[in-house]
């Protein structure tokens, strides 16, 4: 009987507590660099947030190690509310492999996923210098000076990093890996034509594309993108079953309050299909993605298989 009762009591503690989340900021950790399409994301999500619960949701960029740091820091943040995390697939998906068992973090175990955010395909950007406009004449560029061009990439184990790797092997170049701390430290090199090729998405890149300062290939989405519907798909110019489409979830650490879950989850259903977020993604490059937190954690299992062959036949390691 005393043992029921407090279960009861705690149930109902426990409950109250989170009805009164949150009293104070809520910390939204972004594990890259800012300026990109994850910060985007996540201030576009953390205003909403604000104005719902009547707490600020504070972006904290926390880049470096392949985003491990950063995610590492919110997976061992105390579960109550008050710490979420903002990543993607390159977190989630890929570094598992990379790392091989020596993450310091599980991205199934360690987390509760609260719902994905947007998607969105990359780009394959060169400098406007380099005397080539498409795919082909690239592949064709690169095939003539062997191991002289290199690519850039927001970091190793990445989406883009993987992405190339599986582009090179689709198209036989010869192209060195320069893995830099994000899009933007590795924008400048990519514009002054010291890199010559990198896989991005529009949220750091897009006022260089319209300034005419880059100019793009190929997309990397199954079909053309809404974005840029002019721009040809890596699978339609000879790569059958070429496709990378990039997300963002939202996330927070295991045994968070489910209600908390739940309550975050709603609110993100309610702004992510609304026509105006689409206006306001699309500035950036994405499309708002509203899921289930079972849908998160079921499409992480299945490009840790999916990724996994491309994972080993690159020999992506971290650096």
């Amino acid at each position: 009987m005393h043992r029921l009762l407090a279960i009861l009591l705690l149930s109902i503690a426990g409950s109250a507590f989170a009805q009164a989340w949150p009293s104070k900021p809520v910390r939204v950790v972004v594990p890259f660099p800012p300026g990109g399409g994850a910060e985007a994301a996540a201030r576009f999500l953390a205003l909403r947030f604000g104005q719902t619960f009547g707490q600020p949701f504070v972006i904290d960029n926390r880049p470096g190690g392949n985003t491990v740091i950063g995610t590492e820091a919110a997976a061992r943040s105390a579960p109550d509310g008050y710490t979420l995390l903002l990543t993607g697939g390159s977190t989630m998906s890929i570094q598992p492999l990379v790392f091989a068992g020596k993450l310091p973090f599980d991205p199934l175990g360690d987390f509760a996923p609260v719902t994905s955010v947007s998607h969105f395909p990359f780009f394959l950007l060169v400098p406007a210098s380099l005397k080539v406009n498409t795919l082909a004449e690239l592949v064709a560029f690169v095939k003539q000076r062997p191991g002289q061009i290199s690519y850039a990439s927001n970091g190793s184990g990445t989406m883009a990093h993987l992405g190339m790797e599986m582009l090179k092997q689709s198209t036989g170049m010869d192209l060195l890996h320069v893995p830099y701390k994000g899009f933007g430290p590795a924008l400048p090199d990519l514009l002054s034509g010291r890199v010559g090729v990198m896989l991005a998405d529009l949220a750091p890149v897009g006022t260089h594309l319209r300034a005419g300062n880059l100019k793009v290939l190929a997309a990397t989405s199954r079909e053309r993108s809404g974005f840029l519907p002019e721009v040809p798909t890596v699978a339609e110019l000879g790569n059958p079953g070429y496709e990378i489409d990039v997300w963002f979830g939202l996330f927070a650490p295991a045994k968070t309050p489910p209600d908390i879950i739940a309550r975050l989850n709603e609110d993100a259903r309610k702004y992510l299909t609304l026509p105006e977020t689409k206006e306001a993604f699309a500035r950036v490059g994405h499309e708002p993605l509203y899921s289930t937190p079972e849908a998160v954690r079921a499409r992480i299992a299945s490009e840790q298989k999916m990724f996994a062959k491309a994972v080993k036949d690159a020999n992506v390691k971290p650096e």
